[in-house]
């Protein structure tokens, strides 16, 4: 059965701006795994779900239904990304990508954005999508929600070298939601 959109809306917000605070895209599997089990044994969360699946599916149903979509969704705004480029929000868009999620201006400028430990193929993917568009050139790399030794100076300095190596511009660090 499925949860009522009302109830699935709910939960959606709770859990999201739990994930929020949280630093949810940050975070280690095994730390999202007991979150999972918390929220699964949670009566306001769990329970809720409880009664409209059964028990042995709620974990799942957290992870897959209510979780999975948070990240993509905090990644899909261009305009937080233009913003921490310094790219006035009325440049014209020429071209919208996904995976990556990325954009060609007007003017040519090739930006790319998501996860920080995606970091290899969101360079690549500028890099590939100035040669294969005419007039383009790689602008700009927005790297969010770094981890671990990605907010270390030496990964970054690394990171900044192979974006520099292929002419991208401009690399920034952005975390938050």
């Amino acid at each position: 059965m499925k949860l009522p959109d009302t109830v699935l809306d709910g939960l959606r917000e709770k859990l999201w701006t739990l994930a929020d605070g949280l630093k949810w895209a940050t975070l280690p599997d095994r730390q999202k795994t007991q979150y999972y089990e918390n929220w699964s044994r949670d009566r306001d969360i769990g329970g809720v779900i409880s009664r409209y699946i059964p028990d042995q599916n709620v974990r799942l149903y957290i992870k897959d239904t209510i979780m999975k979509p948070y990240v993509l969704d905090r990644l899909e705004d261009p305009n937080r990304v233009r913003k921490a480029l310094g790219i006035p929000l009325e440049a014209g868009t020429a071209e919208n990508y996904t995976k990556p999620h990325g954009l060609r201006l007007d003017d040519g400028r090739i930006l790319c954005w998501g996860l920080a430990a995606n970091w290899k193929n969101l360079i690549m993917a500028v890099h590939e999508r100035s040669h294969l568009a005419a007039k383009a050139r790689p602008f700009g790399l927005v790297l969010m929600y770094a981890g671990g030794r990605m907010q270390e100076g030496p990964f970054r300095e690394m990171v900044e070298d192979a974006a520099k190596k292929l002419k991208i511009e401009k690399v920034i660090w952005l975390n938050g939601a």
